[in-house]
């Protein structure tokens, strides 16, 4: 189970979850209703265990001829490609499944889901913009927590679905400076790969600064207020530090940049529209009152 769980980094759920969460809370006008909160935690978490997976057994041979990735679990031989396979097949069945509990819009589109996720794996192979690829996978999630709770879609979500794309595609650039040599001698395509690690820092500051301005927009289009504005102001100072703690010559403190503040940015976020949400529609002082 550890060697399983460690495979798929479940505690790096939390990347995209509070945005799904901030998109279900968009569409509700505040908190949406319990079971709909937990079917969408439960989606979110299949679909995302079934997606690491399927990329693991999808990048089997590459991982096994990069030093960096050959200790994971299948080159490694902890676990069985066929045992990968199957785990991402029970993993998808629960996530169609899960769909199926919230409306019928999100069961038609559980598929299209799925092939997103899944596309993703394969994008390395053929261009460089394979992080925008891995951002669009993350950020269908407030889409898609919006269809589940309200059964449709408002265009105003694709801002944060934008946004959520702009802001993984930036920090993945980051890691894949991790890889830009290998990447190179092996034929494999990313931005560090093609133009240098330089170049890849300033793409991801870009597209973090647009990220930022989506968020802005988000908050407009939605009328949102101060505490939401507090959140935008937060992401920013966390993103600067982040690009302040790395550099295209210092990559050492890369994996806190990665993972633990990017963590925290969705996070807090999400805190922040919520409790602008529930101040707005009264439902904070109703669950204080009682």
């Amino acid at each position: 189970m550890g060697i399983t769980l460690e495979m798929i980094k479940w505690e790096h759920s939390v990347f995209a979850l509070p945005f799904a969460l901030t998109g279900a809370m968009l569409a509700a006008g505040g908190l949406p209703r319990p079971m709909q909160l937990v079917w969408i935690i439960v989606c979110m978490v299949s679909a995302r265990s079934a997606a690491m997976a399927f990329n693991r057994w999808a990048d089997a041979r590459l991982d096994a001829e990069n030093p960096r990735t050959r200790v994971r679990a299948i080159p490694a031989g902890l676990l069985s490609r066929a045992f990968v396979g199957g785990f991402t097949l029970v993993m998808a069945a629960i996530f169609v499944l899960s769909a199926a509990q919230l409306n019928r819009l999100t069961l038609e589109l559980s598929p299209v889901a799925l092939a997103v996720l899944f596309f993703y794996s394969y994008t390395k192979r053929f261009t460089r913009w394979s992080h925008l690829a891995l951002g669009l996978a993350l950020g269908i999630a407030p889409a898609a927590a919006w269809i589940a709770v309200a059964g449709s879609l408002d265009p105003r979500i694709l801002i944060l679905t934008l946004a959520v794309m702009f802001w993984v595609a930036g920090f993945d650039l980051l890691y894949a400076c991790q890889d830009a040599a290998h990447d190179r001698a092996n034929g494999l395509f990313s931005v560090p790969a093609a133009w240098g690690v330089t170049a890849a820092f300033w793409i991801a500051r870009l597209l973090h600064v647009l990220m930022l301005a989506l968020l802005l927009w988000l908050v407009q289009a939605f009328a949102l207020g101060g505490f939401a504005l507090a959140g935008v102001a937060v992401v920013a100072a966390l993103l600067l530090y982040e690009h302040l703690i790395v550099s295209p010559g210092d990559l050492r403190r890369l994996n806190a940049a990665f993972f633990t503040m990017n963590g925290v940015i969705s996070i807090v976020f999400f805190c922040f529209v919520a409790v602008d949400l529930l101040l707005r529609h009264n439902v904070l002082a109703r669950l204080l009152g009682s």
